[in-house]
């Protein structure tokens, strides 16, 4: 059985795959919470790794935050950038691996909005954390080039799993407490991407390397999603309210502020259908993605 060490076991990735990973490889966590095999600061700390692996998942990273001042900004590149480095460091100590899998995102494309979006587009992400991950993908690129490591770079829509972080977690919290809304119908689709997927892809990934989208083949609407959710939950079909309804909401949210639920970039963003192509992923590697709103469960 091939060793594995999966870097950031401890957040909602390994939540969901790690009873999978385990049944595949030997796999060693790395995180920073003491249920980790290897607890480290990858922001501060090389880690003292105990020996040599043949496959390294790399999903350590900061995510999902809104950073407000230029210290919480740091922490991206801190974290995904200069972790990155320090966790190659330390691999060079013990042997490098064969093949390493890196979770990027598909925030690299700094894209708002748009249609299937492949591997071709160019990456212009603004936000701390895409930059941050750009440059892990750079840095990563010609490090396992130099070491003759096969690379290879994931970059996952919207997540889906038990317990979901983000935007998905904030659509099953607002229809638990019964104040989500779908707005002009919840037509807009999104790509996601069930946890699950991961861990499928590695045994796919490993020996051939490079860059994939990955996403749901299906691309589900809000509206398909909120009332998967719905039922899960055991609660009615969230409502739909028309544009210049949320419009207004949105309005007097850029006045209220972070109290608001909703402002105007906010609207922005929900409104805009943004999906990304697996063909390349789905064609190279021989992968079927799970379908989300068969697969989702929510806890």
């Amino acid at each position: 059985m091939e060793s594995l060490l999966f870097t950031g076991a401890s957040g909602f990735l390994g939540n969901n795959i790690l009873p999978l990973l385990k049944k595949q490889y030997n796999v060693t966590t790395l995180g920073h919470l003491p249920i980790d095999d290897i607890t480290v600061n990858l922001a501060k700390y090389e880690p003292a790794l105990p020996k040599h692996y043949d496959i390294v998942l790399h999903a350590a990273g900061k995510a999902h935050v809104v950073p407000k001042t230029p210290e919480e900004e740091k922490l991206f590149y801190d974290i995904n950038f200069e972790g990155t480095k320090k966790l190659c460091r330390s691999l060079e100590k013990v042997g490098t691996p064969k093949s390493l899998i890196f979770i990027s995102t598909v925030a690299v494309y700094g894209c708002d909005s748009g249609d299937l979006i492949t591997e071709e587009q160019p990456l212009k992400g603004t936000t701390p954390y895409a930059k941050s991950k750009m440059m892990a993908e750079k840095y990563l690129s010609e490090w396992c080039n130099t070491n003759g490591i096969v690379l290879t770079i994931l970059r996952p829509s919207l997540l889906a799993g038990k317990n979901p972080p983000g935007n998905l977690g904030d659509m099953v919290k607002g229809i638990e407490k019964g104040f989500y809304v779908n707005i002009a119908g919840g037509k807009v689709c999104k790509s996601i991407l069930m946890a699950d997927d991961i861990a499928n892809l590695i045994e796919l990934a490993k020996n051939k390397g490079g860059v994939y989208n990955v996403c749901d083949t299906e691309q589900p609407t809000f509206g398909d999603l909120s009332i998967s959710i719905a039922q899960q939950l055991g609660k009615r079909k969230p409502i739909s309210i028309p544009y210049w309804i949320a419009k207004s909401l949105a309005l007097v949210g850029d006045i209220l502020g972070s109290r608001a639920p909703i402002n105007s970039l906010r609207l922005k963003k929900i409104t805009q259908s943004l999906t990304f192509s697996n063909e390349k992923a789905v064609r190279e590697l021989h992968w079927t993605p799970l379908n989300v709103i068969d697969y989702f469960k929510i806890r």
